[in-house]
């Protein structure tokens, strides 16, 4: 019998390794799994590199992971926001390396490592500090610029529904990241918050099959999510 349910966050986060690029779904506050990036706090995990959307705020979330000197790296599209201070703070001090991806390309890159697509063209970039070091390529007059793809190690993921199988439904702009990491990590630890029976989710709301997710992890009403 296939059950990908775990007990709590703490299992759900085991094995994760010092140095992992850990992708966080969510747009904002939206649809971001804050109990998984505090129990990865709990877990203790170091030098990790985060792909996500944005860099966080205040001192939540993401914010706090990074505060806890637990990341190395991060890839985002908005590493300044209303009330990023804490990555304003440690990148100015040296402590927190930055990659700056355009919002659709970072889709792009991620949509592309789940698909196995080591490599796609756009002209997002072009001619700008992005294309520096990269390869351009002439297509029908026009210059493109070369952008490599973006596996993880882990994805942490939030769904609205979830049955034990893994297949996940999400709720309005919910989905933004969530779907797309989930395909592109090794390990996509899903963080459920309403994890119902085998088909109450209607094939056609699948949006996430259970095949691309390892963990299913209840949310939890203490946590604020």
């Amino acid at each position: 019998m296939i059950d990908k349910r775990v007990r709590d966050v703490a299992e759900g986060l085991e094995g994760i390794q010092d140095g992992s690029t850990v992708m966080v779904g969510g747009f904002g506050s939206v649809g971001q799994p804050d109990s998984l990036i505090e129990g990865l706090i709990e877990q203790g995990a170091r030098e990790l590199v985060i792909v996500a959307n944005n860099a966080g705020s205040g001192h939540v979330g993401l914010a706090k992971l990074m505060e806890a000197g637990r990341v190395r790296k991060i890839i985002c599209s908005f590493p300044r926001s209303a009330g990023s201070v804490v990555f304003e703070d440690l990148f100015k001090a040296g402590k927190l390396e930055l990659e700056i991806v355009p919002q659709g390309t970072l889709a792009e890159r991620i949509r592309a490592a789940g698909a196995g697509v080591p490599a796609f063209y756009t002209a997002t970039g072009v001619g700008t500090k992005i294309a520096e070091g990269k390869e351009t390529r002439e297509f029908d007059g026009k210059t493109y610029l070369m952008e490599r793809w973006l596996p993880a190690d882990v994805a942490l993921v939030e769904a609205w529904r979830v049955d034990r199988w893994g297949n996940c439904d999400y709720r309005g702009s919910g989905r933004n990241f969530n779907a797309i990491m989930a395909t592109a990590a090794k390990t996509t630890i899903v963080l459920a918050r309403k994890i119902v029976e085998l088909g109450e989710i209607r094939p056609e709301n699948v949006v996430t099959p259970g095949l691309f997710v390892s963990r299913v992890v209840p949310f939890q009403s203490n946590v604020s999510v």
